[in-house]
């Protein structure tokens, strides 16, 4: 696992699945007799991933374990543990391309709105909604803020995403509000000696954790009719309203921290109506033709 995290920079998260994902696939061949690197052949491998789609597993988990056994046999063939990587002709399956759910700016007008208490708890709420949706943050990288990453006088955070990569994300409008005011009136009142340079702390003072936001955007997402509400929700709308009002796609993929431009092309396809606009206000014959129809009498 330390391959994971320091020669490839996974997050905590990844080498967490991975290593459940790697000991149900040591267990699967211990209970075939295989206990040598060099005795797995591709057969083996197939089966146990056929086995696991068998009991239910998602596709996406099916392909995260392939992608672990993957790193496996690859970590394995470099250190000369073993002379062969029988996962490495194994391709990835091709993912079904699912379209993340987004808010209407409506939905997301209501959700930001809403009344949040007036405790350090409930302005602490309001600024995690407003920064998930104003910066596009993913959960890891809003729980994994540090003070210092804040530049207020600035407006920008400065974010460390996947494979520990940083960039810098605008902080304005009222996301730099609400985040202003819960660092100078309230996350005083939250402050423990567990604190340390956490943004965001829960009520024992320690810094908050995902499965947290989890309950915060789920409870505020209800309050105002949207049930069922996720995180990455926020982020989604973010990319999609960002597209909508005319921002380059290039732009976009930097703020979310995408190393693909094919990752961001995604959100084009939620709404394609933004799409025809600019092309029927950018292209010249788009225009020309609107602008001379067609005379059927000549």
């Amino acid at each position: 696992m330390g391959y994971l995290a320091f020669e490839r920079g996974s997050s905590s998260h990844t080498v967490e699945a991975y290593g459940r994902d790697l000991e149900r696939y040591v267990k699967a061949l211990e209970e075939k007799g295989v206990t040598e690197p060099d005795d797995v052949a591709r057969p083996l491998i197939e089966e146990h991933l056929e086995h696991l789609a068998e009991e239910g597993y998602a596709p996406s988990s099916v392909e995260r374990a392939l992608s672990a056994i993957k790193s496996f046999h690859r970590f394995m063939l470099q250190e000369e543990i073993s002379s062969v990587s029988p996962a490495a002709a194994l391709p990835l399956p091709k993912k079904a391309e699912r379209l993340p759910d987004v808010l209407s700016v409506r939905q997301a007008l209501a959700l930001l709105d809403q009344p949040f208490p007036k405790t350090a708890a409930g302005q602490r709420d309001r600024a995690i909604i407003e920064v998930l949706y104003g910066c596009g943050l993913r959960v890891s990288e809003l729980t994994g803020l540090d003070v210092g990453a804040v530049s207020l006088e600035d407006e920008v955070v400065r974010v460390i995403g996947k494979g520990s990569k940083e960039r810098l994300v605008p902080l304005m409008g009222s996301a730099h509000k609400a985040l202003a005011e819960y660092l100078s009136d309230w996350r005083g009142e939250l402050v423990s000696s567990r604190s340390g340079a956490a943004v965001f702390l829960n009520v024992r003072g320690g810094r908050i954790s995902r499965q947290s936001v989890f309950a915060i955007v789920e409870r505020a997402g209800r309050v105002v009719g949207i049930d069922g509400l996720h995180p990455h929700t926020l982020r989604h709308s973010f990319a999609t309203h960002m597209l909508q009002g005319g921002a380059d796609i290039r732009i976009v993929q930097e703020l979310l921290g995408h190393s693909s431009i094919q990752t961001t092309q995604l959100y084009t396809h939620l709404d394609r109506s933004h799409l025809r606009m600019a092309y029927l206000s950018a292209h010249p014959r788009a225009r020309r033709e609107r602008e001379q129809p067609h005379n059927s009498d000549k």
